[in-house]
């Protein structure tokens, strides 16, 4: 359920810009590579610390790596 809007990540965009395989992109975090697979494809929303630690490992600000997408429901307000 999406009370405000939705995430979604250029996570799998950036890792495959620098050619790093999903665990080396794990490793760096200190998280699983099944965390990286999650947050790819949008099964997970990182905690705020770990997606500003995924921005800083890729140089790129927050709002470059996570978009938010306001909900267009008026029942969410």
């Amino acid at each position: 359920m999406h009370y405000f809007g939705e995430v979604s990540n250029q996570v799998y965009i950036l890792r495959a810009e620098r050619r790093w395989s999903q665990s080396e992109l794990a490793e760096k975090l200190g998280v699983t590579r099944q965390t990286i697979a999650a947050i790819e494809n949008n099964k997970f929303i990182p905690s705020l610390e770990l997606a500003f630690a995924i921005a800083h490992v890729f140089e790129r600000e927050l709002q470059e790596v996570f978009q938010f997408q306001p909900s267009d429901n008026e029942e969410d307000e």
